[in-house]
């Protein structure tokens, strides 16, 4: 895997003196977590990097794991033939007032609406003055009192 001896060649030019064996645990910990366990289940003893390449590339081959670290870029260009969407006749049939049903105007501008809004306004005004009128002593007539039966009087 070349990308396995670019990471070595950095490594080394940063710290010459670094042993290989830790520059073979540097690499592996920026492989990830589940391609870095398996190569370091299988890698128990001390390897070379030639090992450490094999048993990388034989994991992938084996597994998805590790895969798709870099994905080629995806051809979204055409073939060079414009498509073009079939001419289907449009059924626009014309527009229309849901409320009232006119088509010179639509429901959220109609006047009935606004009627309808203006008679609920005085209705709601209507039954407030109903509820403000109060009773005058000389519109209250008490009724005659009647006689109760026996069962009931005291």
């Amino acid at each position: 895997m070349s990308w396995f001896l670019k990471q070595k060649d950095r490594l080394t030019a940063l710290n010459p003196d670094m042993s290989e064996t830790m520059i073979h645990k540097r690499i592996l910990s920026k492989c990830g977590g589940d391609l870095e366990h398996a190569i370091r289940s299988r890698c128990i003893k001390p390897f070379s990097t030639e090992d450490y390449i094999n048993s990388m590339e034989d994991i992938t081959n084996r597994t998805k794991i590790g895969r798709n670290w870099y994905k080629p870029p995806i051809d979204n260009k055409t073939s060079g033939k414009p498509v073009s969407k079939p001419n289907k006749p449009h059924d626009k049939a014309p527009l229309k007032c849901h409320k009232c049903g006119s088509t010179s105007h639509l429901k959220n501008t109609c006047p009935k609406k606004t009627i309808i809004h203006e008679i609920e306004i005085e209705k709601v005004e209507d039954t407030k003055e109903t509820n403000n009128l109060s009773l005058n002593e000389s519109d209250y007539e008490p009724s005659e009192e009647k006689e109760l039966p026996d069962e009931l009087s005291i």
